[in-house]
């Protein structure tokens, strides 16, 4: 059986590891997970204040969680769950139109939740990711 392997892209993935003990993604044999992404800019944790710019940069966070846990990125996604402090037909209209551009060759399933608050007040969504990658890393 393969063991955890975890880890955390440069920047405020690294700082979030020592201030708040999680990891951004874990790799366990061929499936990935990445812990809830949100629409932050991954190197200084500022958020854009518009829920387009942040569900565009959350979708951004998720590939790079992915890759930086040695996966391929959003091609490789079979499961997602995103949580939305307001669930209206626009934000649904963004996330679908991030789906064709990140994940053009299959519908990956999709549990989609609104929320009263996410971690941070400033957030509008978070995604979590799961992913299969059959290419060892060992």
């Amino acid at each position: 059986m393969s063991h955890p392997e975890y880890f955390n892209y440069e920047g405020l993935g690294k700082i979030n590891q020592q201030k708040y003990k999680y990891s951004q993604a874990v790799r366990v044999g061929d499936r990935i997970e990445c812990a809830g992404q949100g629409g932050w800019d991954p190197q200084t944790g500022i958020l854009k204040e518009d829920v387009e710019a942040q569900i565009n940069q959350t979708f951004k966070n998720v590939d790079l969680a992915l890759k930086t846990a040695g996966g391929t990125g959003w091609n490789q996604v079979f499961r997602l769950t995103s949580y939305h402090v307001s669930l209206d037909s626009e934000v649904m209209k963004i996330m679908v139109e991030n789906f064709k551009k990140h994940i053009p060759d299959h519908e990956p399933l999709w549990t989609c939740v609104g929320v009263e608050r996410l971690a941070r007040p400033d957030m509008k969504v978070e995604i979590e990711a799961a992913a299969y990658d059959s290419r060892s890393l060992n």
